[in-house]
């Protein structure tokens, strides 16, 4: 049967789904930044090899 009255932790449940999705974006943002940094710097590297 189900329970009566107003329904448990509907607003806790969002607002942790929220912050988790931020969390994870975060995350994945850095994550991205950190790949774009490290070919900028090895694609700079192999133009000064071709150069050298």
């Amino acid at each position: 049967m189900p329970k009566k009255g107003k329904e448990k932790n509907t607003a806790n449940k969002a607002k942790h789904s929220r912050l988790m999705e931020q969390k994870i974006n975060k995350v994945k943002e850095k994550k991205q930044l950190h790949k774009a940094r490290l070919k900028a710097i090895i694609k700079k590297a192999n133009q000064e090899k071709k150069e050298n």
